[in-house]
């Protein structure tokens, strides 16, 4: 089965310091043992939120624990502390913040990757086997469209849509794109459980973490009429609440800290848009129910 309403995109995340990879066996360097690895995360961070998500959904914490970082990172260069001796001893002179999400080696004290889709990769692949398939044969290119789209047709599309300074042209068509976006995911999961198959994988925390940074953070920077467009995709915003409901995809959503890592990082204007609420989150996540909403200001 193809995913028809995703078009290939570049993706605009930065290229990551550390891309080492868990193999099968001892000819990798590194191989999967239980509890040799250890995950560094925050999830205030979209790519650390994706990452537990994910951890629980495999039930692996026995075989990989985490730790779990404050949403604010407590270096002046945007870095965590804890994670300095990490970087120091895996980088000679590494001179960058220290930055998560790290997958750790506790065997050499050295890291492995801080690439999150790769990271995630592994653990499903070398950790999760049995468990919740995550990435289904013949699925990886639909996963990696769905990634595309989140990443190039949601995220960039909302910080181009809510831009301070740029061009009234330029603000319309991220505008325009977003919604195009949002609008083929609505059709596409009208009448659909899930993203890409009938059981969770990969695509759904992918989107879901997409759609939770969409009204928790860039919202703020759109002005009202926006993001009452936004909200008008029901398929898609009752797909999100569904989610939110699951254990392992609540159980991790920390509105707070999400909001103070926001407000933290953002040099951006507030818009109109910030009071205006697509899901109670917070509800779906406890196992509330009831549809998407809009609060008027």
């Amino acid at each position: 089965m193809s995913v028809t309403p995703l078009a290939a995109h570049s993706s605009t995340r930065t290229a990551p310091a550390f891309r080492g990879r868990i193999g099968r066996d001892a000819r990798s360097g590194h191989y999967a043992v239980p509890r040799r690895y250890r995950l560094h995360l925050s999830t205030a961070c979209p790519d650390g939120l994706r990452i537990a998500v994910a951890h629980s959904l495999l039930g692996i914490d026995d075989n990989c624990p985490a730790t779990f970082l404050p949403a604010i990172p407590d270096c002046p260069d945007g870095g965590h502390a804890v994670l300095r001796p990490l970087y120091d001893a895996s980088a000679h002179r590494y001179t960058g913040p220290a930055l998560a999400p790290v997958l750790s080696d506790d065997w050499s004290g050295r890291i492995v990757s801080t690439h999150a889709p790769d990271i995630t990769r592994d653990l499903a692949r070398r950790f999760g086997a049995g468990r919740v398939d995550l990435y289904p044969s013949g699925a990886e290119s639909e996963i990696e469209a769905v990634e595309r789209m989140c990443a190039q047709d949601i995220e960039a599309a909302a910080q181009s849509a809510g831009a301070v300074g740029t061009e009234r042209a330029e603000r319309d068509e991220g505008l325009q794109t977003l919604l195009s976006s949002l609008g083929a995911l609505d059709r596409w999961l009208d009448g659909r459980a899930y993203m890409i198959r009938d059981q969770i994988t990969a695509a759904d925390v992918e989107l879901w973490v997409t759609l939770v940074q969409l009204d928790t953070v860039h919202r703020h920077h759109l002005d009202a009429a926006a993001v009452h467009r936004i909200a008008a995709h029901p398929a898609l915003w009752a797909y999100a609440r569904r989610l939110a409901a699951h254990p392992a995809f609540g159980a991790h959503l920390d509105l707070d800290a999400i909001a103070r890592r926001h407000h933290a990082r953002c040099r951006g204007l507030e818009a109109a848009g910030a009071a205006v609420q697509i899901l109670d989150w917070a509800a779906h996540a406890a196992g509330g129910s009831g549809a998407p909403r809009v609060e008027r200001p």
